[in-house]
């Protein structure tokens, strides 16, 4: 009885401790199919439910790969200097540095170029089931690179006294608000530099950290500790959060910050499914044999046995 508790408890808590939260990888992952090229768009279409249920697992990953937690974020600030020297593919960077050391600092804009890899080779290859695979976790990565916690070493706010301000931000903002959201985005765009695109999507994340923290710090000054915080009730289990009122307070502060990062990574992930297919030479794929996602394609809470740097 005592092991099966700690197991539920250690579902639960995994549950709560993903990027931008599964509800909002869903959501940036499931809206890039409404833009896409008539051309394209079907395929997506008709594959909707498992690009958006696969969106999640690279999230999942992180409990079961211990090398996978690096692929979600870079720390920019635990760089002395950046230059363009990094601003490479993956396989030239490893020339020039050792890649031990980079890895310690995160690799999302590498990661994403790795798996724009991936996917642009499924395309030519005609396989739907790596199609959808790599997709949706090219549209989590792109997601990831779109959240300013993403580039810090403080990510989740532990070395200024600001502790839960990642799930804050990423999972109770987007589920609270996320319904007056818009989030339809308009017309993909050809990437010629993946890398480049990744990295300039890091740097506007990362301008925006000084604003994620300060208005924090003000609209908790504006409350006592009582209001900022309450028991909420969240996938049927009621805990101790950040209260409604703070929440209206802090998304207000910060003027649309999260739904703009939110629309912006929903365009990057269309774009870049879309980049893809062109520079697969955009392939057919009307008469792919479906794919039906089935236990076997999705990794479930039971195997999560690791630790990640979420929040």
């Amino acid at each position: 009885m005592k092991m099966l508790f700690a197991a539920v408890l250690l579902i639960i808590f995994a549950a709560s401790l993903q990027s931008w939260g599964f509800f909002a990888h869903r959501t940036i992952n499931k809206h890039p199919t409404y833009s896409l090229p008539a051309d394209l768009a079907p395929f997506f279409i008709k594959q909707l439910y498992a690009i958006t249920e696969k969106a999640i697992n690279a999230d999942k990953r992180v409990y079961i790969n211990s090398a996978e937690s690096t692929r979600h974020f870079i720390d920019l600030d635990r760089y002395e200097q950046l230059s363009d020297s990094l601003v490479v593919p993956w396989f030239k960077l490893n020339k020039r540095l050792r890649q031990h050391d980079i890895l310690k600092r995160g690799i999302v804009p590498w990661q994403i170029d790795l798996t724009y890899r991936k996917l642009l080779k499924a395309f030519h290859q005609k396989n739907a089931q790596a199609i959808i695979r790599h997709a949706a976790d090219l549209g989590h990565y792109a997601s990831d690179a779109h959240v300013p916690l993403h580039t810090t070493s403080n990510y989740n706010g532990q070395l200024s006294g600001q502790v839960g301000i990642h799930a804050l931000w990423e999972t109770r903002l987007p589920e609270r608000f996320m319904h007056s959201y818009d989030l339809y985005v308009g017309k993909p765009v050809y990437i010629d530099n993946v890398v480049e695109f990744a990295w300039n999507a890091v740097h506007e994340s990362h301008a925006l950290l000084d604003s994620v923290f300060d208005l924090e710090k003000k609209v908790s000054a504006s409350m006592s500790h009582r209001m900022k915080k309450s028991y909420v009730l969240r996938n049927n289990i009621l805990m101790l959060n950040y209260s409604d009122e703070f929440c209206e307070r802090y998304h207000e502060a910060l003027n649309g910050m999260v739904e703009r990062r939110i629309r912006k990574a929903i365009h990057a992930t269309a774009s870049l499914w879309y980049s893809a297919w062109i520079d697969a030479g955009q392939p057919g794929l009307s008469k792919l044999a479906p794919f039906e996602i089935n236990k076997k394609d999705s990794i479930p809470y039971q195997r999560l046995s690791r630790k990640g740097r979420e929040e």
